[in-house]
């Protein structure tokens, strides 16, 4: 099963942060911006901002000279003791952030061993998730979930998914034709956010993106309530942009 298309844009800077997370990490004294900037060949306006999202997400800090070590988050995940628990609470703060940023639930799902898994969600009484009236596992075909995960296979593994599902009607808007879902998947450029306008439940819309990292296939997804449809496209694109971290902790 191979991936189809490169990384999203916001993603295309992972290699970029991992070498700074390198460098910063083999300084115990620590680096300057400009020590950075030099080391890494980044511009300053690039390097601002990636230095931000990283003392933001716990992975540096800066000490009171300017310089810059690693932090707390970086050092737990970089350990191989404990890791797993470390990445699974750092990823779990970073939903629950994009929950509030975005006002609306989110879902971190992957595609495991054909299968479709929802891993980890933040909600809250204000954005309650969406009733899994019909297991994703089986819906592939009609959530953003789905789609957005399908899509990052190539076209083998996308057949190989439906022909072991079947493309059950959910809604009146969900597609059933398999054709029609592969042209749209083939057609689904990939750093728009992909779609689900009450496809898999009546009610509800969803939006996701993928946050592939390596060989990893995965997706970052949100829901809303049919009545704050008109929130959908800015909160996807929301989404879409704060999706860095979350690769960032996968490829770690």
């Amino acid at each position: 099963m191979a991936l189809k298309h490169e990384p999203t844009v916001p993603h295309h800077s992972v290699q970029q942060t991992l070498r700074l997370l390198e460098i910063i990490s083999r300084r115990s004294t620590g680096a300057t911006a400009a020590e950075l900037a030099r080391d890494t060949g980044l511009p300053a306006e690039r390097l601002a901002p990636m230095l931000r999202i990283l003392r933001r997400e716990g992975y540096i800090e800066r000490l009171a000279d300017g310089a810059y070590i690693a932090g707390n988050a970086l050092t737990r995940l970089s350990s191989a003791q404990g890791r797993d628990q470390a990445l699974r609470e750092k990823l779990q703060h970073t939903l629950d952030k994009l929950r509030d940023s975005v006002g609306a639930a989110v879902y971190f799902s992957r595609y495991v061993d054909g299968e479709i898994r929802v891993t980890q969600y933040a909600d809250s009484p204000r954005t309650p998730k969406v009733n899994e009236w019909v297991d994703f596992r089986s819906a592939a075909h009609a959530s953003a979930i789905g789609k957005s995960l399908l899509g990052q296979l190539d076209l083998n593994g996308r057949r190989d998914h439906l022909s072991r599902h079947k493309m059950a009607r959910l809604t009146s808007r969900t597609i059933t034709n398999e054709r029609v879902l592969l042209n749209r998947l083939d057609a689904q450029p990939p750093t728009v956010p992909v779609l689900d306008l009450q496809e898999y439940a009546v009610g509800t819309v969803c939006a996701a993106v993928p946050v592939t990292a390596g060989a990893a296939v995965g997706c970052l997804a949100l829901s809303l309530p049919i009545e704050h449809a008109y929130r959908l496209r800015q909160a996807a694109d929301t989404l879409n942009r704060e999706a860095a971290p979350v690769v960032l902790s996968l490829a770690i």
